[in-house]
This record gives C-alpha cells, structure tokens and sequence, in this order.
C-alpha cells in the first residue's frame, strides 16, 4: 500500500518512518509513505500557500494551485490514490472506517493548517473528509499519522502476529484485560482461568470480560 501526504511540516513524519511497526513494515515493502511539501508547489519567491480569507476574519486560508499542483503530481505515478483531507468536519475515523480504507492500493492525505483549505479544493478535489475526533488540533500532520497507523495494522503481514489485531473496537467490544508474569506482585493476582491452560475456559472468560468493560467504560458502542 501506498500513502502520500502533502503537509508543510515533512519532519513531522521521521518518527513513524524511522520507529516502530510503521517503519518495519516500510523495511519490508509492505507499504510505503512519500512526503511532499506544499511550498515546493508555489509560485512565487516567498514560497507562500495561504492568503487572507475574502470576507475578512481571522487566520489564513491554504490557497488552491499548489494544493492542485502537488495532487495533479502525484496522480502522475498513482493515479488511483483516493484523496483524504483531514478535517474536524469529516466522517469519524473509526475501526469499521480504518478496514475499508485498509483495501485501497492508495491514498493521499491533504494536512491543512491556518483556517483550512480553500472550499473549493474541498468540493472538487477531494474524495473523502475524514476526522479522528472531536476537538481542534494545529494541524492535519497529527492525524495523518493516527490514520497511516492505524490503517497500516489492517494491512496483511503488517503485524507479525494475527491475534493482535483482535484488540479495542473488534466486534464493537473493548479489549479484555492482559496480564504478564509475575503472577503475584503486591497481593495482586492474576486470574486463575488464565493459569489454568484450558484454552477454551480462557476464551470465553476474555469474551465475558470484553462485554464487562465496554458496558462499564463504552456502553455506547454496545448499541451497534
């Protein structure tokens, strides 16, 4: 798979291509990530993509052209990228969302900053909005990476082991609770059902406790 993200902070994105999962799988040629910098797409000497939004108002707006420009590029060597703009005004970024965007053989995300980018990239441009929750961030850079990562786990091989993508939000249900060794520290034991090795025990006693805590902590996911 292939992500292409255009931002005006490219150094933002060394640490998930230099550390972690994301960066394995990079080593691997399970996916791949290209960073384009808007201001290398402007016009003129100053490098400048915004300018002041008409009708007055506070901050800048990201213009169109070099925005058209770096998309019209990279259409060029993948021209079926699905094009995503990072935005508190797009559909909820959830896990049903992360599989369905796991199938596509490309995407490019559009990090906007200032006020945002110009409707008209929105209306044309764009084929999806998409949000990682609701509240207000700098930049789009922070969510581009929630979403690179968290869509790269659905990628076959990604993750070296199958069982951990059985995690929160599989089936609408929070994760089980884990536990590792020692099996006593400070009068706090581990449940005996884990100990017991009768994998079927097991099983159902982590498929009652998902269901405990997502009544406790997220009940509302329950209704799906």
């Amino acid at each position: 798979m292939r992500f292409d993200v255009i931002t005006l902070f490219p150094n933002m994105f060394n640490i998930i291509k230099n550390e972690g999962v994301i960066a394995r799988a990079i080593k691997k040629s399970q996916l791949s990530v290209h960073i384009w910098q808007l201001r290398d797409f402007s016009n003129n000497k100053y490098k400048n993509i915004d300018d002041k939004p008409y009708g007055g108002g506070g901050g800048m707006v990201m213009k169109v052209k070099p925005i058209r420009d770096c998309i019209h590029k990279i259409k060029q060597s993948s021209p079926k990228t699905k094009i995503i703009y990072l935005s508190p005004q797009g559909q909820p970024l959830k896990h049903k969302l992360t599989k369905e965007l796991s199938m596509f053989d490309a995407i490019t995300l559009l990090c906007g900053r200032y006020e945002g980018v110009d409707e008209r990239i929105i209306n044309h441009d764009i084929d999806m909005e998409i949000s990682i929750g609701d509240y207000i961030i700098s930049g789009g850079e922070l969510a581009a990476m929630v979403l690179i990562d968290t869509v790269s786990r659905q990628i076959p091989n990604v993750l070296g082991n199958i069982d951990s993508l059985n995690d929160s939000f599989t089936n609408n249900l929070l994760d089980y609770p884990n536990y590792t060794r020692p099996k006593i520290i400070d009068n706090q034991k581990v449940p005996e059902v884990l100990l017991s090795g009768h994998q079927a025990n097991i099983n159902t006693w982590r498929i009652e406790q998902s269901i405990k805590t997502t009544k406790r902590k997220r009940k509302d996911l329950l209704k799906n």
